[in-house]
């Protein structure tokens, strides 16, 4: 009966046990780089490959193809392509600090551009890769059969210099992924000194040597805590940035020259990248961009517009394109056949415990095949000083097994001796000859000493590694190519670069409506016909820069921020953006003053309510936050819901003024502005009038001088001056500013300050405008209820009150 081995097990358990071989394969066999001599494996067979077929750096060059197909017939049994792939990056000087393999012929480029296929391009080892399999043949690594078992292959390759540290590694497998930075050659090997001389190093004095990672395609690094802490942990973060310079050009005219960019950046990318931020006008000011490399180097061009602002278009390319860059590090290494995050100081003594190995290897097998050749040396001398009797002895005998028999016999010479003997050439039985040999035997037994020597001294073992090492320095040692900056620099972009300076007619409506116009659009149209619905109209129309600051005030407490740039372009006779698109208002809250500033700095507010609040608050304090953009802020606290803003004044600094209160009932209360407290925003202010059951129509700023104008609901027009009004305190009752009536008395509407020149214009509910020309109208005492300007039957009642803008807005 046939017997069946089926076993039942888990899916869970069947893929666990699978994906932790597969882990472990791709970890150990494929992604990470051995501690010891920087190399995954698919790089150290292309390497011995390489060099076992004679394809060194004094040989000719040798198709890739040839290559490849050992590699992968051989060694590596996975695809060409990838085997190429690994052998292109170990040819590309913008990747390796010391490249590996010389090609000739297509081998990519930094714009990312593919190599040419490998059947064209032809390679070798470089000359200081034979550095890295230097005594190979010398027993001095561990081999171990291929994957058919046909061919024996290193586990690891001597590594005369500290490979893993001066060309780094870059991979990711299951769970793991490695990002080791490139170093210099000269650093890596001084530091590897250090070490060797004084175990108990700190790392700090490793950083003496070694200042931080060296890459080859140059840039200046930034972050020195970020290096240390790498170096410490394994993980760490810094910056790294191109070289660049300002050069003046002829047009009185500047230009951007780029020599050095980032450690793996795309360079045709990062062209196209800042091309489109000049297509976009993401900042004004670039004229053009260019790639100017050639066999000279690198060297990318920004030519800027006229009067542009060079340093600050700089500090936005860092900031926007990979002209800057965050480079992670994320040293993890095979140490001791495992992954492991590994430091600076930890690579080194990987690597000097490696060279020791090595080295003890090596001089074991120098020392034994210098011991072999003392012994034939020692065979040879004995038989030609009894030559003649040797000469005999082989003659008499038979055949060459029987010759060498005959004289282990005779002469007691070991069964290498004779083998030597009777295999020596007629003519090295000269006198000359016994004289080579006697001092070769004087030389062999020097070197056999020496390594004798260095065998039982670890000390003497170190003086070999010391001065290999020095000598490899002296011939492949280069100066640092990448800059090291202690402190990341704060980039901070200023907006005159990303907007182009322009003035514009901007218009902010009393419904919410926000716009800004080019003065070419304002000046072709009727100022009338600003798009605004007929119960809209403007609480702010002038002349602005892209580059300055709108504040919008609501009746209900809170200020919108916007940058004027930010706001929707728009033809003047469009209506515009409505401020609830982005902010959301509600539906009874409207837009009382807006203003805009060159900065944010200077001078303060003064806030009041209809329910008799007063306040003042720095413009300072009223600096959007980060959510400007999306929520309004607060610049006053309404006690209670049916509480209105009233009144918005800005102020300068040096600015003295008086508070004028009309309230409807028609008390007028004049006092001090210094009596108004400063406070932030989020505050309700201090009492500003005694109300009692009345409430304000109007709060306004005024000097001695001043003349207000006053609108009853009946329709009555009053001109007077403050003056009228005595000088009194805050929080008072106030005195009557009307006469009153026993039947239908006026009640103050609206007010403004006013002047001799300028033209009024009031908003009734029916929408309809009247026009009032201040100089038609004399000043007349606070017992007045001035004249009649509108029906309000007819009309409609008064709700607004403004002064018009100059005739002269249009340019």
């Amino acid at each position: 009966m046939e017997t069946t081995n089926i076993q039942e097990i888990s899916l869970e358990a069947v893929m666990g046990e699978r994906f932790g071989r597969y882990s472990k394969y791709i970890i150990q066999e494929r992604a990470l780089p051995d501690i010891r001599d920087g190399l995954k494996p698919v790089q150290r067979r292309i390497l011995f490959a390489m060099n076992e077929d004679g394809n060194t750096f004094d040989k000719a060059f040798r198709k890739s193809a040839k290559s490849i197909g050992n590699v992968m017939g051989n060694f590596h049994p996975h695809g060409d392509f990838s085997i190429y792939e690994a052998m292109v990056r170990l040819s590309q000087h913008w990747k390796l600090r010391e490249p590996l393999i010389e090609m000739h012929g297509n081998n990519g480029s930094m714009d990312g551009d593919p190599p040419a296929a490998m059947r064209y391009t032809e390679a070798r080892l470089s000359e200081i890769a034979s550095e890295m399999l230097k005594d190979i043949d010398k027993k001095t690594v561990d081999m171990v059969l291929n994957f058919d078992d046909t061919e024996y292959e290193p586990t690891v390759l001597p590594a005369r210099f500290p490979n893993l540290l001066v060309n780094g590694a870059t991979g990711i497998s299951a769970g793991y992924a490695t990002e080791i930075p490139t170093h210099n050659l000269h650093e890596t090997i001084q530091a590897t000194i250090r070490l060797m001389q004084n175990p108990n190093v700190t790392l700090a004095e490793l950083m003496e040597d070694i200042k931080g990672p060296d890459f080859p395609t140059g840039g200046i690094l930034q972050g020195i805590d970020g290096i240390k802490k790498a170096y410490e942990t394994g993980r760490g973060r810094v910056m790294l940035r191109s070289k660049t310079a300002i050069e003046d050009i002829k047009g009185a005219k500047q230009q951007i020259v780029i020599t050095e960019i980032p450690y793996e950046v795309n360079k045709a990318l990062l062209v196209k990248k800042i091309d489109e931020i000049r297509l976009l006008k993401k900042v004004d000011g670039i004229a053009e961009v260019r790639d100017e490399s050639d066999r000279e180097g690198l060297r990318l061009v920004v030519e800027l517009k006229k009067n542009a602002n060079a340093e600050g278009i700089l500090n936005y390319l860092f900031k926007n394109t990979d002209l800057q860059i965050s480079y992670n590090f994320n040293m993890v290494a095979i140490n001791q056949k495992r992954p492991q995050h590994v430091g600076l100081k930890t690579i080194l003594e990987a690597y000097l415990a490696h060279q020791r190995d090595v080295t003890t290897k090596r001089t074991q097998f120098d020392l034994n095949k210098a011991k072999e050749r003392e012994h034939i040396v020692a065979g040879l001398i004995k038989a030609l000083s009894i030559l003649d009797d040797v000469i005999k002895t082989i003659r008499a005998s038979q055949n060459k097994k029987e010759a060498k028999d005959n004289l282990m016999v005779a002469y007691g010479f070991t069964e290498k001796q004779a083998e030597a003997i009777v295999s020596l050439q007629l003519y090295r039985l000269t006198n000359t000859d016994v004289t080579a040999l006697q001092k070769e035997a004087e030389e062999l037994a020097a070197k056999i000493a020496t390594y004798e020597k260095i065998l039982a001294q670890p000390k003497e073992l170190d003086k070999v590694i010391k001065k290999e090492l020095l000598a490899l320095d002296k011939k492949y040692g280069s100066p640092r190519l990448t800059e090291i900056q202690e402190q990341i620099e704060e980039i901070k972009i200023q907006t005159e670069v990303m907007v182009a300076q322009e003035d514009v007619m901007l218009l902010v409506s009393k419904g919410g409506y926000v716009k800004r116009s080019s003065l070419r659009s304002f000046n072709a149209s009727d100022d009338a016909d600003n798009g605004l619905k007929d119960e809209d109209y403007p609480v702010y129309q002038a002349v602005a820069n892209t580059l300055d600051h709108l504040l919008m005030f609501t009746d209900k407490g809170n200020v919108i921020y916007r940058p004027v740039h930010d706001i929707t372009d728009a033809k003047w006779k469009e209506t515009g953006e409505h401020l609830s698109q982005t902010v959301g208002l509600d539906a009874d809250e409207s837009v009382l003053k807006a203003y805009c500033f060159k900065d944010l700095k200077q001078g303060s507010f003064v806030f009041a309510t209809k329910e008799g609040f007063i306040k003042q608050t720095k413009l300072a304090d009223l600096k959007p936050g980060r959510t400007y953009k999306s929520r309004a802020a607060q610049f006053m606290k309404l006690k209670t819901p049916s509480d209105r803003v009233l009144m918005i004044d800005y102020l300068q600094e040096d600015q003295t003024k008086q508070v004028f209160c009309a309230t409807y009932g028609g008390y007028g209360l004049r006092y001090e502005l210094s009596e108004v407290p400063v406070t932030g925003a989020k505050t309700a202010g201090v009492k500003n009038m005694d109300l009692r059951d009345d409430y304000l129509s109007a709060v306004l700023l005024v000097d001695e001088t001043s003349e207000v104008a006053l609108v009853t609901q009946r329709g009555s027009f009053k001109k007077m001056k403050v003056s009228e009004v005595p000088l009194s305190s805050r929080a008072r009752r106030g005195v009557l500013i009307l006469r009153e009536l026993k039947r239908n008395a006026h009640r103050v509407a609206l007010a403004c300050v006013v002047a001799d020149s300028q033209r009024l214009e009031i908003l009734t509910s029916t929408n309809e405008r009247v026009e009032v020309l201040s100089q038609d109208y004399v000043c007349v005492d606070r017992y007045s209820n001035g004249s009649f300007v509108l029906d309000t039957q007819a009309q409609g009642e008064p709700l607004y009150l403004r002064v018009l803008p100059a005739d002269a807005l249009k340019d």
